[in-house]
């Protein structure tokens, strides 16, 4: 049974339950709110459902609910609601996203297997494997059996269901919205707890599936929660602010006008932005006072080239700001999200922020991979589907080695919290966390090139192991074997270095580097392995000049003209970064050059 929740609402529904409501007027209400014997609480799902999927047989979601129903049947929410209550909002969630009949079956018998007596089995035969999949996928472990390792179980266990059927992922964030909404019956402290789990976890997977529809009310109700006196400071600042629908008219009566002229098919409507994003880019930087900007959408009815047509209307009315330009459809985010984004100087001077998207980036931009489910499939969507869930299949890659689940647990947090860059190593892009370095690119490319990463190329220079990455950076990795200079050709690659561990940001680098050292016993790197990869440094750097040394001689000369005692000492200097591998080469190449 998942966190306290009761009769509420799906998505644009009723506010959530507010803290510190009392349990005995919930209890009250629900009374009152439960529906009759004449009633059919699950007609108002059904014609939900039908109104984005015409003719879909309801029998089946029918028998769903009364099975859902008799199984719940005598079970209570905290809230004093029938438990029923739950399942039947979030497969009304569910609907109104426009998911499939499949999905709302599911989501109505989410907690059965959990919380009554009917089985995994039981449901199969019922309703057939695809649902009873999506079922087990969010079914979680008993904490009486696994303990404290039952939350990292279950959310490894949904991770991996969502593998074979993302619908898993959706079901269970419409079970975590409808908890979230009507968690004010429980303590503080538990309010707490369960608005930070989900700001950590299912916030930002909501966020890789792009369903910012979704994504918006969960932000909302984790800060009516988590910041319970900025949500209502917020609230009342969107409320009374004087004007302001009458200014967003003008901007779109306006926009209209201009986009008419350069003959451009449009649709312009504003585009509030919701109480979490006011509060994520004021409140939470340390503003006094929150505020907002006007801001617009505007959906053009024809191809991507349509939105930069419209692009030039809007700055050829209003003035641009400069450096608020990103272009979204070129370069699109890792969720696949695509649009323009302008600000300009728009009517009386005030500032404004313009959105420009085709229909088909529209939809995307509100469902992201539900738009997969609501609408028709055009041509390509199942590509762009299953580039959207690449993030998906790299987390379940380093799924498999992290054999303690609150490792894996702790790594997702991480992975999830990260901001994401692109980079182009070997002519493809790589997605990493923000302030990735060479070496995380090295793992991504395979193990064996990660433990043997010698040095790297961050768009053509030479550059430390530990550099962070910039979006669109262009990366060569070397290994050993890449910068044989023709000494101690026969040494055997020694593999990673524990100072690593404390730069690297994916997942996948660190239990690669924690998978070495636990396979191998040996101690941390001796100094006869900084002498042999810090000539090797050398004679990488040496590449680029298309030089190479014969013998030990010059690099003997330089070290005493530098004042190391050996060369042993000036190799280790380099292999630490001491002395930086690309002046020394300069040095080396003058002193050989003028000795001639």
């Amino acid at each position: 049974m998942d966190v306290d929740a009761g009769r509420g609402a799906a998505l644009g529904g009723a506010l959530p339950t507010q803290p510190g409501d009392l349990p005995l007027a919930r209890r009250l209400r629900s009374l009152l709110s439960w529906p009759t014997a004449d009633a059919d609480p699950v007609t108002h799902l059904i014609r939900t459902h039908r109104g984005i999927h015409p003719g879909t047989e309801a029998s089946v979601l029918r028998r769903a609910y009364t099975i859902a129903e008799n199984m719940h049947r005598g079970q209570f929410r905290k809230s004093g609601e029938p438990y029923i209550t739950h399942p039947l909002a979030v497969a009304q969630i569910c609907a109104e996203l426009g998911m499939d009949a499949t999905t709302l079956v599911a989501a109505l018998l989410h907690d059965t297997v959990e919380d009554t007596r009917y089985t995994l089995q039981a449901l199969a035969e019922d309703f057939g494997g695809e649902v009873a999949h999506l079922v087990d996928g969010v079914t979680k472990f008993d904490k009486a059996f696994y303990g404290k390792a039952a939350e990292a179980e279950t959310t490894r266990k949904m991770i991996v269901a969502a593998g074979k059927d993302v619908r898993v992922l959706i079901i269970k964030l419409a079970d975590r919205l409808h908890n979230m909404r009507t968690l004010g019956v429980r303590s503080a402290a538990s309010r707490e707890r369960i608005a930070r789990k989900t700001l950590e976890v299912l916030v930002p997977l909501c966020d890789r599936l792009g369903i910012q529809t979704l994504k918006r009310d969960l932000d909302d109700v984790v800060l009516l929660h988590l910041e319970p006196e900025a949500h209502a400071r917020i609230a009342r600042f969107v409320h009374d602010r004087p004007g302001w629908n009458a200014y967003l008219d003008d901007v779109v009566a306006k926009a209209k006008v201009a986009l008419r002229r350069s003959r451009v098919d449009a649709h312009v409507s504003p585009r509030p932005r919701h109480l979490y994003s006011i509060w994520k880019d004021t409140v939470a930087r340390g503003h006094s006072v929150p505020f907002d900007l006007p801001r617009i959408v505007i959906v053009v009815d024809g191809p991507a080239t349509d939105c930069y047509a419209a692009l030039g209307a809007v700055h050829g009315l209003w003035r641009p700001v400069p450096g608020r330009f990103k272009d979204f459809i070129a370069s699109p985010k890792n969720n696949l999200y695509r649009s323009l984004h302008t600000t300009v100087c728009g009517p009386k001077d005030r500032t404004v922020e313009v959105l420009i998207r085709t229909e088909e980036m529209h939809r995307a931009a509100e469902y992201g991979i539900a738009a997969d489910f609501r609408f028709p499939r055009p041509a390509g969507t199942a590509a762009a589907r299953a580039e959207q869930l690449d993030w998906l299949r790299r987390v379940l890659d380093w799924e498999q080695e992290a054999p303690d689940p609150a490792q894996f647990l702790e790594s997702l947090r991480c992975d999830l919290a990260e901001a994401q860059i692109q980079v182009l190593v070997e002519g493809r892009q790589v997605v990493l966390p923000a302030g990735a370095t060479p070496v995380d690119v090295a793992y991504e490319l395979g193990p064996n090139r990660g433990d043997h990463c010698l040095a790297a190329r961050i768009n053509g220079r030479l550059a430390p192991l530990s550099s962070e990455l910039e979006e669109g950076d262009v990366v060569e990795i070397f290994t050993e074997s890449d910068a044989e200079t023709g000494f101690e050709a026969d040494v055997a690659p020694r593999g990673p270095r524990r100072e690593w561990l404390g730069f690297v940001k994916s997942p996948h680098a660190q239990m690669q580097i924690n998978r070495w050292f636990a396979d191998h016993t040996e101690p941390g790197i001796s100094i006869a392995d900084k002498v042999r990869l810090g000539r090797a440094t050398i004679g990488l750097a040496l590449r680029k000049h298309d030089r190479g040394l014969a013998n030990d001689l010059p690099l003997l000369r330089l070290s005493e003209e530098l004042g190391y005692p050996d060369l042993e000492t000036l190799l280790v200097a380099v292999f630490d970064r001491a002395l930086e591998p690309d002046a020394v080469v300069l040095q080396l190449i003058d002193l050989v050059d003028h000795r001639q």
